[in-house]
């Protein structure tokens, strides 16, 4: 059984699958999001993207303003990562099971957004003239308190976006719209070195950490509450089964749920069962290397343009490094313009099989094109680089909106906040590794702040051996992991029909 195209049940045979020949639904005008909902869901996005280019882009003032050890300084991304694995599920439970006049999300989403812009703010204040070791504890502790911050405004606002609209299609122009929203965050995070060096402005690159940080975190504040505000959460119903048998096992499973809804035991049982679900595990594991493969190198290429393109000019470098950045972000815009029309006709899959294709010929460009001789080369890797995360995170939010639908045939809970921390989690894990490794690949090479330009011939190399090797790598095995995911436009349907069935309502 299936949708027609004009939302009516049907059971032709013509109707193929994704593989073969993909059928295509329209979406009903109640499915539909208004431009303005989508866009200030989009601000959401710019926030959570800012907050997490930010902690991981100023880091570098901690070795180039503060000489701190690189691996030191991976060490401080990486850590508070690792408390996410409880944060952020936790959140999500706590999220899903709130009951409120306010809603599931919105309290949290309000509350977060305020509290991560102070904490933000306060994390930059570093005091001059102390130890590695009093640097090193200062802002690990302040960067715990920052991200538990940050997950209660981002684990709950990732989670309404799932549940804002049924429909397969709106689900990726939602993504689409709050993907493009976060990219603005992008077009001015590559400028975060240049501007906190400023020399007019400021009187060196720690004081100019410190004013960034403070406009950073006002801005989080102002803008971060304005979905809580604005957008309005769907009320979901319980399913009703049609037999009696299965309507009786269905009241039995309630009043159990009811018991131990609140507890511990009850936390951890759903933990388990969103990770046994294989579908999600396919977005995770893509998820993870697409994006940890881009991480990795999104700070270690500053040092390869600093370093081997303009021979330890660190401002010119910065300037050159800017503009790389700005072109990924122009680029990134027409991206997932290009994958939301896509994934349309194509199907969201094959649709990502293109764009992560794309992102590793990219990457391969990078050998060729960062040049002493060309320095303006150094922008033409960008675009192709730019269907990478352009593409990932346009189609995996609305694939994860379809796992949860997925979810709820099985398990009979809408769980979004459960599925959106965990998938998040795994996206700060790759970021958290991604920052550890990289700090300790750079002192593999043998890299020395305090050679500047004179690097050994040895060090530039593998600069720029793991500059390009590593996203391949990672990009092609996403590709692997994504052939495995079932999820097919006429699967989703089906699923949603059998869903609106349970729930009593037309289809």
């Amino acid at each position: 059984m299936s949708l027609t195209a004009n939302g009516e049940l049907s059971n032709n045979p013509d109707l193929s699958s994704e593989q073969d020949q993909p059928a295509h639904y329209q979406t009903a005008d109640e499915d539909r999001i208004s431009l303005a909902q989508k866009l200030i869901y989009g601000l959401g996005a710019f926030v959570n993207n800012l907050l997490a280019a930010a902690i991981g882009g100023m880091a570098i003032v901690l070795n180039l303003g503060l000489g701190m050890n690189p691996a030191l300084v991976g060490l401080l991304g990486a850590l508070p990562r690792l408390t996410d694995a409880i944060t952020d599920p936790l959140m999500g439970y706590i999220s899903d099971h709130t009951k409120s006049k306010w809603g599931r999300r919105k309290p949290y989403i309000f509350c977060g957004a305020i509290a991560a812009g102070i904490i933000f703010a306060l994390l930059w204040q570093l005091p001059v003239g102390k130890s590695d070791s009093y640097y090193f504890w200062f802002f690990l502790g302040g960067s715990l308190i920052f991200y538990l911050a940050y997950t209660v405004f981002a684990t709950p606002w990732v989670a309404l976006g799932y549940e804002l609209t049924p429909d397969y299609h709106e689900r990726t122009r939602l993504m689409g719209v709050q993907n493009f929203m976060g990219q603005l965050a992008y077009l001015v995070s590559p400028w975060f070195l240049w501007i906190m060096q400023y020399d007019l402005l400021f009187d060196d690159i720690m004081v100019g950490a410190k004013w960034l940080a403070i406009v950073i975190g006002a801005f989080t504040i102002c803008v971060g509450i304005l979905p809580a505000i604005f957008l309005k959460e769907r009320k979901q119903k319980l399913p009703s089964t049609g037999s009696a048998d299965t309507h009786n096992s269905h009241q039995k499973n309630t009043a159990e749920k009811k018991e131990s809804r609140g507890s511990l035991a009850d936390f951890f049982k759903g933990f388990v069962v969103t990770l046994k679900f294989k579908p999600f595990l396919s977005l995770c594991a893509a998820t993870f290397l697409v994006f940890n493969g881009f991480m990795l190198v999104s700070s270690f290429q500053f040092y390869v343009i600093i370093y081997y393109v303009f021979s330890g000019d660190q401002s010119l470098g910065a300037e050159y490094a800017g503009w790389a950045g700005t072109v990924s972000a122009i680029a990134t815009f027409c991206v997932i313009f290009l994958v939301t029309r896509l994934s349309t006709h194509m199907g969201k899959r094959k649709t990502f099989f293109i764009s992560t294709g794309l992102s590793i010929f990219g990457y391969s460009l990078k050998w060729f094109c960062y040049s002493p001789a060309y320095p303006l080369l150094i922008l033409l890797p960008a675009p192709f680089i730019a269907f990478g995360l352009g593409g990932l995170f346009t189609l995996m939010g609305s694939m994860i909106a379809d796992v949860c639908d997925m979810d709820e045939l099985e398990t009979q809970e809408r769980r979004e906040g459960m599925f959106g921390s965990i998938y998040w989690w795994v996206v700060k894990l790759g970021m958290a590794a991604a920052i550890a490794t990289g700090g300790f690949l750079l002192n593999a090479t043998g890299f020395d702040v305090a050679l500047g330009g004179n690097q050994a011939s040895s060090t530039i190399f593998w600069m720029r051996v793991f500059d390009v090797i590593i996203p391949v790598i990672a990009s092609a095995a996403a590709i692997w992991a994504i052939v495995l995911y079932p999820i097919t436009e006429e699967k989703a349907h089906e699923v949603r029909l059998e869903l609106e069935r349970r729930r009593g309502n037309a289809a």
